[in-house]
């Protein structure tokens, strides 16, 4: 096994820029598979001539540096090539959630201020509705054709690119010039649109394939949705600096996931919390023996999930870290251990020993440092960094203190250098003058055997402060009751952190990224009339 800066090693330094990073590439493995999707391989050198293409067909519409193009489509390989041609124009690319309603859309779109908008068939009549407002109104796109007509008065990309004979335009992109907007997933209220350069882009990739150790002939499943920063810089970028090969499936299904693992031969995949948690519960009667699957990213993983990848599944490693939409990539637990379960990891670190990728600490709300076992608010300094967030200079300077990023994230630091995550800052309920994590709470309800999915929030109390209401989803046929859920908490947690009021629910709203959309649950007023009021 190569080590991760042999592997960065076997290409020739690239100059910051998408472009460039692709053409060495090429240079040195031109005909390596780059994507495959659906059974289809584009090699590296067909990536590249795809992506020049592209750049002619966006240039004929007029894009140049700084514009943004919207793509809304499930995961497809029309968004890697835009996302190339797209940079080296200086343009940027805004990924929307396919899933979005035309309102969702519209507001990302305006608000992001696109000329136009690549989409999927199945995403046009949303995308039509969504920038019908907008002033101008943006071009559309399609990304393939639409077998059910209705967006036959539309190009399609792949026409586009047969039928272009411009001539390539040269790399306009800069290390610095941003390449994506990343919105995030809005669990206090409106998305902010995250800005990144191409170097940070490229950064993130390089990182993670110190992260993951991955390897030229790597095959990386790519299950998550490339809106998330997760399919964007780990799974993309990460191959792509491996100069590995990208696995995208068009999206995650978890009846058919170790199906779509042996059937691809994938050798890594990057998942969240809710996709382990999803495949442990499924039958066993859907997994496939014999895969070739090493190597699983993602985080949160229970000490169950590390033992039944391991023992059922056969993954031998399992690595878990910690990143946000601003700061991608910031901890992970070593590669090569030790692994402390439940942790987010130590700074990441680049393959190449001279380059710092991360700087944290735990720091109280004046922005002092506190000692190891203190829990205080986890601060970032990195060059993965975000740019800021576009038209939003107050939120931007907010997001900062001295030069660190406010994660706005509770955790403590352990002796080892180990960072463990507490609570979002705003999931702290505030009772009888402490506070509690709502965030605990949630992992506490949901070990019960008979919760699948439990969420806790602060109610107005007749003294001015919070009480604690949990919104708990059982299991099927489970039989049990408010009480209960009450003790289950007495017995497991100091008694200001016993809820006192309990409402069961079908499900739980969440965001595009399985998050839970807490905002959501405190603004239904109907929440507090429907729990029952376990008393004091």
């Amino acid at each position: 096994m190569l080590q991760p800066l042999q592997v960065l090693k076997r290409y020739r330094p690239h100059a910051g820029t998408l472009a460039t990073l692709l053409a060495e590439r090429v240079a040195v493995a031109p005909t390596r598979d780059a994507l495959v999707f659906e059974g289809h391989a584009i090699s590296y050198v067909e990536l590249q001539r795809h992506a020049e293409r592209a750049a002619v067909v966006y240039a004929e519409r007029g894009v140049r540096p700084g514009d943004r193009i919207g793509v809304m489509s499930r995961n497809h390989p029309s968004t890697v090539v835009t996302l190339f041609a797209l940079a080296r124009l200086g343009a940027v690319m805004v990924p929307v959630n396919p899933d979005y309603r035309a309102t969702e859309a519209g507001y990302v779109l305006g608000h992001a201020q696109v000329s136009g908008v690549l989409c999927s068939p199945e995403a046009l009549t949303t995308v039509r509705e969504a920038v019908a407002g907008l002033t101008p109104t943006p071009w559309l796109l399609l990304n393939r054709e639409d077998a059910g007509g209705g967006g036959n008065d539309l190009p399609v990309l792949d026409a586009e690119l047969a039928a272009t004979n411009g001539a390539v335009p040269p790399d306009a992109g800069t290390p610095e010039a941003p390449c994506l907007f990343i919105y995030t997933s809005g669990t206090t209220g409106f998305p902010k649109g995250v800005m990144h350069g191409q170097r940070t882009l490229l950064l993130a990739g390089e990182g993670f394939v110190q992260r993951m150790y991955l390897q030229p002939d790597d095959r990386l499943l790519c299950l998550l949705p490339m809106f998330h920063i997760n399919a964007l810089f780990y799974s993309l970028a990460g191959a792509l600096a491996a100069g590995a090969t990208l696995i995208l499936l068009p999206r995650f299904s978890a009846g058919t996931f170790w199906q779509d693992v042996a059937r691809t031969s994938a050798t890594e995949a990057n998942t969240i919390a809710a996709v382990s948690n999803i495949l442990l519960r499924r039958p066993r009667s859907e997994f496939v023996a014999g895969h070739r699957l090493r190597k699983i990213y993602g985080a949160p993983f229970s000490a169950e999930t590390y033992e039944v990848f391991h023992r059922e599944f056969g993954v031998p490693t399992l690595i878990e870290g910690y990143g946000m939409s601003e700061v991608p990539g910031a901890l992970n637990n070593p590669f090569e251990g030790p692994h402390k379960v439940g942790s987010m990891g130590r700074p990441s670190t680049h393959p190449d020993p001279t380059l710092q990728l991360a700087q944290l600490k735990i720091v109280d709300d004046d922005g002092h440092d506190l000692p190891d076992g203190r829990t205080g608010e986890l601060v970032v300094k990195t060059p993965l960094v975000m740019q800021g967030y576009y038209r939003d200079p107050a939120q931007t300077a907010a997001a900062f203190r001295d030069g660190w990023f406010l994660t706005g994230d509770l955790a403590w630091r352990d002796p080892d250098g180990y960072f463990w995550f507490v609570a979002r800052k705003k999931d702290i309920i505030r009772k009888r003058g402490e506070n509690v994590s709502g965030a605990e709470l949630d992992r506490v309800i949901e070990s019960h055997p008979d919760v699948l999915q439990a969420a806790a929030i602060p109610v107005p109390d007749a003294l001015g402060e919070d009480e604690i209401l949990v919104a708990v989803v059982r299991r099927p046929s489970a039989t049990l009751d408010e009480a209960a859920v009450a003790q289950w908490c007495r017995e497991r947690l100091a008694a200001i952190k016993v809820p006192r009021y309990v409402v069961f629910v079908d499900a739980l709203p969440l965001t595009p990224t399985h998050r839970v959309a807490k905002y959501q649950l405190r603004a239904d007023p109907t929440l507090r009339d429907r729990a029952v009021d376990l008393g004091e």
